[in-house]
């Protein structure tokens, strides 16, 4: 378990993380979003020793990371897969982290085989695409077979199998009784992979839910309708706080209304439906409903705009 209390980072006159208390629990993978700059990395780095919090603290299974005697077998974390000596093999990189902890060579092994790196594990790392160097930063963190594991864009690079391995990975771990914290700027695999978010925005929580609780939360209900009068059925229907888009011939979005409403409408006005579907929102909706305010950076590309090029550029 992951638990934070009052965590504060401050660099100079700026606040990366303002105060944030929240608990990763054990045997759920719970997801970490935000925009760029909202103080996931500050935060996660935090969690691992790695920065010092200026105020506030974080523990995990009980103890901050520096007073874990032997940190590998209590956590596991993919940072920055980037984070290692390129002249090292895959193989004689993950032995050196082994020896540190008295984890045996059958262990190494085993990641290897588990991450998908035997073909790779005794060439150079310098060499290794950016998936490969993933693999290979997973493979440390499950080195110590850790209670808790922290993946900050564990797909990162990664192709299709890869994405969907590290997805059943992690609910796997999870499974198990794990913590898994797990951060991704892919809202549509973190649908996938997440049961509980916790969503940050200028150094501040801004939710801590279930995925489902932040779907449903954060969008209107949502219907598609089918009716052969729809022009009929959508003045029937239009009303404060209820719009109606035309997708094609008979075909109508409803937006503010649930589906009870709107078949007693069209039973009150002897108006036939023939589907009547709920539109879930998306968790990509209801995380930009989030951090719409929250966002630092905004990209503005209005219709007909040149893009510019750099001078010598294609």
């Amino acid at each position: 378990m992951i638990e934070a209390k009052g965590l504060t980072k401050v660099y100079g006159e700026k606040t990366a993380v303002g105060g944030v208390s929240f608990t990763v629990q054990a045997g759920r993978v719970t997801g970490f979003l935000g925009p760029n700059g909202a103080g996931k990395s500050t935060t996660m780095r935090m969690i691992m020793g790695l920065d010092t919090p200026t105020a506030g603290s974080v523990t995990v299974n009980g103890e901050p990371f520096a007073k874990h005697v032997a940190p590998l077998r209590e956590i596991g974390a993919l940072l920055d897969a980037k984070a290692v000596h390129t002249s090292r093999t895959a193989y004689n990189h993950l032995l050196a982290m082994a020896a540190t902890h008295s984890i045996p060579k059958s262990r190494v092994r085993e990641v290897i085989e588990m991450t998908g790196l035997g073909e790779v594990a005794k060439k150079k790392v310098k060499g290794f695409s950016l998936g490969m160097g993933q693999r290979l930063g997973i493979a440390a963190a499950l080195l110590g077979d850790p209670q808790t594991i922290i993946l900050d864009e564990p797909v990162n690079g990664l192709d299709p199998e890869g994405v969907v391995w590290v997805r059943n990975l992690v609910k796997y771990l999870a499974s198990e009784g794990r913590t898994v914290f797990l951060s991704s700027h892919l809202m549509s695999e973190m649908a996938l992979t997440a049961d509980h978010l916790i969503v940050i925005g200028r150094g501040k929580i801004i939710a801590d839910a279930p995925i489902a609780e932040i779907i449903t939360g954060k969008g209107q209900a949502r219907t598609r309708v089918r009716t052969d009068q729809p022009e009929r059925l959508m003045q029937l229907l239009a009303g404060t706080g209820v719009s109606v888009e035309v997708h094609e011939r008979e075909l109508l979005e409803v937006s503010g209304l649930d589906p009870r409403g709107i078949a007693r409408t069209a039973l009150d006005n002897q108006v036939m439906v023939y589907e009547l579907t709920p539109l879930q929102a998306s968790l990509e909706e209801a995380y930009m409903e989030l951090t719409k305010d929250e966002v630092e950076y905004h990209s503005h590309i209005t219709a007909g705009a040149s893009v510019p090029v750099q001078a010598g550029g294609k």
